[in-house]
């Protein structure tokens, strides 16, 4: 089974990348590579996950949630750059969490997108990751998610 076919197994479509919110492009190719600027929780032009987590804030599963809509994101990003999806391997991502001090549990919040990725991608979406706790993010986001894929691969 495909990548496409997976998202549509789990009920997922594809979105349409925002434009950039600032003096930056959505992705930069080098060689195989392709970086993928920060996504956020965005949904349809609107913020669905505004930060921080942790106690008093938002939930753990919330920031799950926002985590893999992030990684939903930047998967539209890679395929709105001409990338099949059967074709790429994410080789890692950075989560940056919007966090409450003292909340620790940065890890589990983006696995959200790590496993979104295992689940569309099969073994190509295993990665390395780092995730990192932030007093803020832009927009308010709870969650902002930078991805660099491999291209060019054949299954």
């Amino acid at each position: 089974m495909g990548a496409r076919e997976r998202l549509k197994e789990l009920g997922l479509d594809l979105p349409e990348p925002p434009a950039p919110a600032g003096a930056y492009t959505r992705a930069v190719r080098s060689g195989n590579l392709v970086f993928v600027s920060g996504q956020l929780p965005l949904a349809d032009g609107t913020m669905r996950y505004l930060g921080p987590v942790g106690e008093g804030g938002m939930s753990v599963e919330e920031g799950y949630a926002a985590a893999r809509l992030c990684a939903l994101n930047a998967l539209g990003v890679l395929a709105a750059e001409g990338l099949e999806l059967d074709e790429i391997r994410i080789v890692r991502m950075t989560g940056f969490v919007c966090s409450v001090p003292g909340f620790a549990a940065q890890a589990q919040v983006v696995n959200g997108a790590s496993e979104l990725m295992a689940a569309v991608l099969g073994e190509a979406g295993v990665h390395a990751r780092v995730a990192v706790g932030a007093s803020s993010l832009p927009l308010d986001a709870a969650v902002e998610l930078e991805v660099i894929a491999e291209a060019g691969l054949s299954r």
